[in-house]
């Protein structure tokens, strides 16, 4: 069976910047399963249509990082009628030879449960907005408020909701360089990898 990373967290948490640099270090397939839901928020119309429809195509859209991007991922994502059209896309990605690493908000919760290993990713709200600011060049104040507004629906949501998994390692890079965030990370992968 191939090797399974889940990473979850909130938004700007660091886990796209992980998760990416452990699919390198691994020689693994990396799915950002946000770009889905935000491609599907971004198609607009029926967004149950959409996912059924969605193209991988749809994946490189050049907005899906915007903040509008990701209040309409946000809205669909409480869908459970478009959550369930993209389950099995992410759980055949997570079946890829030699392993995949999947980052969003329910893989270790609901995508892939049996998942070798999970991480669960999270910063303070004003690093998080911070960062994410400077990604996309927006104003700090209204992305931390963005970002909160987004951490609230995404939490109580009825399906799926954004939480750590029972068996989840939580990474904090608050105060981590995103050096000493991906090495922690690789050190929790290598104890677990037989062929790090």
């Amino acid at each position: 069976m191939p090797f399974t990373i889940a990473i979850d967290g909130p938004a700007a948490s660091g886990k796209g910047t992980i998760s990416r640099a452990l699919a390198e270090r691994f020689g693994f397939h990396h799915l950002d399963t946000g770009l889905l839901y935000r491609a599907v928020g971004a198609r607009g119309g029926d967004p149950i249509g959409a996912a059924r429809m969605l193209d991988p195509d749809d994946l490189k859209r050049p907005d899906l990082r915007s903040n509008e991007a990701g209040q309409a991922a946000s809205r669909v994502a409480a869908i459970p009628e478009v959550r369930d059209a993209l389950v099995t896309f992410q759980r055949d990605f997570a079946l890829r030879e030699p392993g995949a690493v999947l980052d969003g908000r329910d893989i270790g919760t609901v995508i892939c449960p049996e998942a070798h290993l999970k991480l669960y990713v999270i910063a303070s709200d004003e690093v998080r907005a911070r960062r994410r600011a400077a990604e996309i060049g927006a104003d700090e104040a209204e992305t931390l408020a963005a970002l909160r507004e987004r951490d609230a629906r995404d939490s109580a949501r009825a399906t799926a909701p954004l939480c750590a998994a029972a068996d989840a390692i939580t990474l904090d890079t608050t105060a981590m360089s995103i050096g000493e965030a991906v090495s922690r990370a690789i050190a929790e992968v290598e104890s677990r990898y037989p062929k790090a």
